[in-house]
């Protein structure tokens, strides 16, 4: 893992969050710290002023929920193509996820490399993902729920996607997938 840096901003405002960068350039893990009291637990999970301390995009232009109802299940990998790139901030509301992420931007020192982090409602981590990087996750119990925050409106014409199991980045994944979309499972190779 890269850095890891505690903003400041939220330190005043007695609601932390701590910045991981990946071993992916630009990409990080994100926890929130939770303030406990006599009613229980608080945190800040968003803050415009923090994601743009750490240069990531922070504006918000659609959110999504997935709920997977059976362990094994595995979305992706998928991206939006120019000039409709996304970033995204993804966290799991519920169960438990192996997450991935691709660098796809040609000119990162990162360029098609990967990186996973295992996200559930109780270690509440998140992942930030730039613009120009595939992103897939694969459930790791039955009933999971994942949002996702992304910086742009969804154009269809302009998705796209690798197989799970593309040579190209030899992912490890926990299992095989036991349900997948057909299209997920007919997704070419990836070529740059």
């Amino acid at each position: 893992m890269g850095r890891k840096v505690r903003c400041p901003h939220s330190k005043r405002n007695g609601t932390p969050m701590i910045f991981k960068e990946t071993n992916l350039q630009g990409a990080f893990i994100i926890e929130p710290e939770m303030l406990s009291d006599e009613r229980g637990a608080f945190a800040r999970i968003f803050c415009q002023k923090e994601f743009e301390k750490h240069g990531l995009n922070p504006n918000i232009s659609q959110c999504s929920i997935s709920l997977n109802t059976k362990k094994f299940t595995l979305r992706g990998m998928h991206f939006q193509k120019s000039p409709h790139e996304e970033a995204k901030l993804v966290r799991c509301s519920q169960g438990l996820i192996y997450d991935v992420i691709v660098d796809l931007r040609p000119n990162s020192p990162t360029y098609m490399r990967w990186t996973s982090v295992e996200m559930s409602a109780d270690n509440k981590k998140m992942v930030y993902i730039p613009e120009g990087f595939a992103h897939g996750f694969q459930t790791l119990e039955d009933n999971t729920e994942v949002i996702y925050q992304m910086s742009q409106f969804y154009f269809p014409g302009h998705s796209g996607g690798f197989r799970w199991n593309d040579p190209s980045f030899n992912i490890e994944w926990p299992s095989d997938p036991e349900v997948i979309s057909p299209k997920d499972q007919i997704f070419p190779d990836f070529t740059s």
